[in-house]
């Protein structure tokens, strides 16, 4: 296949389970994702940030199947997933959660997981799947409560249960932290941290406070490229991302 040896070549081993290539993406005249290329490795935890329009969420957007960029390939696990509907992205063994929420508020939350865990498993072992995830995101006390009645956080949460249900090997979350509670921060680090053991992940995010606990390798967007890759606390400190990307209080 084409496509494998592309990626084997390009990224040199199939450790690397996520790679654009001159991933770029058009809206008439204005460039939002130019020229891409970005390489995940397995088990890694990235991190995407940058301001308003710097093209973060459009190459998120692009990977996960949301748009199809004007040129530029993606490829996962030496797949090329160019062009592929999130469900097809999904069917790989991705778990994408977006800003839009995927939860449904008439039913609890062991049925919203459930009901995702039955997506790729039969019923017997879907229950017990809803039980291990209830159990690993301490969702515990709020497991028969009704969507619609739960906190913005407790919602969060219950969303990336749905994408921790079907055992992914790779995570997208865009901005999981939005709108949190301190608290809930807390508990979305230590969970994203726990994810690693069994898949990559990467997160477009804002939240420098958030970003700074889970984060060791750093991507920053700006004007549709890559600016800067490094370690967190490298980025932190670079004058040009500090002051006219993140501004002084990062």
């Amino acid at each position: 296949m084409a496509c494998v040896a592309f990626a084997a070549g390009v990224s040199g081993m199939a450790e690397t389970v996520l790679e654009t290539a001159g991933l770029t993406m058009r809206f008439g005249g204005v460039v939002a994702s130019d020229n891409v290329d970005f390489k995940l490795k397995a088990g890694e935890l990235r991190c995407l940030i940058g301001p308003n329009g710097a093209g973060k969420s459009t190459f998120f957007k692009c990977i996960t199947g949301l748009l199809t960029p004007t040129s530029g390939q993606v490829f996962m696990r030496g797949y090329e997933t160019t062009g592929w509907n999130p469900h097809q992205v999904a069917g790989l063994g991705v778990g994408i959660k977006t800003q839009v929420p995927n939860l449904m508020d008439g039913l609890d939350v062991f049925e919203n997981i459930w009901m995702a865990a039955r997506r790729f498993l039969s019923m017997p072992d879907a229950m017990r799947k809803a039980s291990e995830v209830i159990e690993r995101l301490a969702l515990g006390p709020i497991a028969r409560t009704e969507l619609g009645r739960l906190a913005h956080g407790e919602r969060q949460r219950v969303e990336l249960g749905l994408v921790v249900a079907a055992d992914p090997w790779l995570v997208l979350l865009d901005e999981p932290a939005a709108g949190m509670s301190a608290d809930d921060v807390e508990r979305m680090s230590t969970i994203i941290r726990e994810m690693t053991r069994t898949a990559a992940v990467v997160i477009v995010e804002h939240d420098m406070q958030f970003i700074r606990s889970i984060a060791s390798t750093v991507t920053v967007f700006h004007q549709g490229a890559v600016l800067m890759e490094d370690h967190v606390d490298r980025v932190m400190a670079d004058p040009t991302v500090r002051n006219v990307y993140l501004g002084k209080k990062a």
